[in-house]
């Protein structure tokens, strides 16, 4: 960790967090000394990130907290959670998108903030097994509705079973997107790391995801830095799968440098350095 005073609150407990999943725990004495900053900056920061639900404070310092494997928070729940980081990622990914090309997206809170900012851009067929991101589309083209924009993207919604997260998984989804080809699929993860790959809670989701990446010509995952280290009960791609990642600020450098050596295209947003590798 840089000994940097001057680190943003999110950037310091990303680093903090990142430790502590790397290390299984850490103490405050450490944190001090690590990040040149107060005792009390450490505990206020590991109370803020208690509070999140991603580390256990104990005697001394944090250990993280281990989900089982299975456990698959409901769209809900999730759609309160880095919503600086989801918003500038849905920013840059949208730019990723061509005019008048075939794109998929996965469910999740992420590719659902990115939906809204894919409004802007003209022609595109959209392929989603996200109700909510079908909705974000399906509104824009209602006559007279506010902000509405008639003809922003042809959408197709597949079929399937719904899932926690809002999305149509199983063998109807499977079958309509192994028919289909696309230029690029914005895919959302519960979990991204170098030994498993992106994975899922969901076996069922894991099987649709897989068919979305057997179906695209180009796989950009986004998912904000909590999700890195994150590992679901399975995984569904390697990342020598991925062709590009958009992530937040909030990834520490370290992981930067780990997601480097194995991913063609790194993707920073809110980054005030370069944003691509």
């Amino acid at each position: 960790m840089s000994e940097n005073q001057n680190l943003l609150a999110e950037q310091r407990r990303a680093l903090i967090l990142d430790e502590v999943r790397r290390r299984g725990g850490v103490r405050v004495n450490e944190l001090t000394r690590k990040l040149n900053v107060s005792d009390m900056t450490v505990r206020r920061d590991l109370d803020a990130l208690a509070r999140q639900g991603v580390i256990e404070k104990v005697h001394g310092g944090a250990v993280p907290v281990v989900e089982a494997s299975t456990h698959e928070p409901g769209f809900e729940a999730k759609s309160t959670l880095e919503l600086t980081a989801k918003e500038d990622i849905a920013r840059a990914a949208a730019a990723m998108a061509v005019p008048g090309s075939a794109i998929a997206l996965s469910g999740g809170t992420t590719t659902y903030a990115l939906a809204q900012h894919l409004l802007e851009v003209p022609d595109l067929t959209v392929v989603t097994n996200s109700v909510r991101v079908a909705d974000v589309f399906h509104a824009a083209q209602r006559p007279g509705a506010p902000g509405g924009r008639p003809g922003a993207a042809t959408v197709v919604l597949t079929g399937g079973v719904r899932t926690p997260s809002d999305s149509l998984v199983g063998p109807v989804a499977d079958r309509a997107i192994a028919a289909l080809h696309f230029d690029v699929l914005f895919l959302g993860v519960h979990g991204i790391s170098v030994e498993a790959g992106l994975s899922t809670p969901n076996l069922a989701e894991a099987e649709t995801n897989r068919r979305f990446v057997r179906s695209a010509r180009r796989v950009v995952v986004v998912a904000d830095h909590t999700k890195w280290g994150t590992v679901g009960l399975s995984s569904f791609a390697s990342l020598d799968e991925v062709s590009t990642f958009v992530t937040d600020a909030g990834l520490p450098a370290e992981a930067r440098a780990r997601i480097e050596e194995h991913l063609p295209g790194l993707l920073v947003a809110g980054d005030a350095g370069p944003a691509e590798s």
